[in-house]
């Protein structure tokens, strides 16, 4: 019989948990590798093969909802961490970095150069020099508008029916039902 209290946990798992992992694994580094075979593939084709660049998401991501657009170029880490709702729409540009979980609603537009982190360092410098990392998952809501330019940092969740304004670094919890600017991001209006 397996003890499954003694059993170490595998970096992708412990990247997936949130705790300290090496992104230099073999297996990451082939998921990685992987990934961006796809992604370079998606990012050459042309807005005729529509078809095509759903077939392709569908390889990437863990999740694609209907009537999904993500104009190249786009770039993530891993694609398999990605869940995708329905009526998706990502401008030129954009990046995810998808070291955990990365979900996004329905009704979801991203401008150009939108940036969502779920990897992140750590602070302490002797750690970083280990070569370990963490990531946190990030959640993004239905009916939500996210400006250009805007970045998402690791761990952050954004109600439904909000909007984040162009160039904002969203360090923190944004609620739904409302209107958030800034770095740090804060709400400005309350749209309940």
């Amino acid at each position: 019989m397996i003890d499954y209290k003694n059993v170490e946990k595998t970096e992708k798992q412990k990247m997936l948990a949130g705790e300290l992992y090496l992104a230099a694994d073999a297996e990451l580094v082939a998921l990685r590798k992987q990934a961006r075979l796809l992604i370079r593939t998606y990012n050459n084709t042309t807005q005729e093969e529509t078809e095509m660049r759903i077939q392709l998401l569908n390889q990437l991501f863990a999740k694609v909802g209907s009537n999904v657009e993500i104009e190249p170029p786009f770039h993530c880490d891993y694609g398999s961490n990605i869940y995708v709702g329905d009526k998706f729409y990502m401008n030129f540009g954009c990046v995810i970095l998808d070291c955990n979980q990365v979900e996004i609603g329905d009704n979801v537009v991203c401008g150009p150069y939108v940036q969502i982190y779920a990897a992140y360092h750590p602070t302490s410098p002797e750690i970083r020099l280990s070569g370990k990392e963490l990531a946190a998952p990030v959640k993004i809501g239905n009916n939500v508008w996210i400006g250009g330019g805007v970045i998402i940092c690791p761990g952050v969740t954004i109600g439904d029916n909000t909007t984040i304004g162009a160039g904002s670094v969203v360090v923190k919890d944004i609620p739904g039902n409302a209107i958030a600017v800034g770095n740090p991001c804060r709400v400005i209006r309350d749209l309940s």
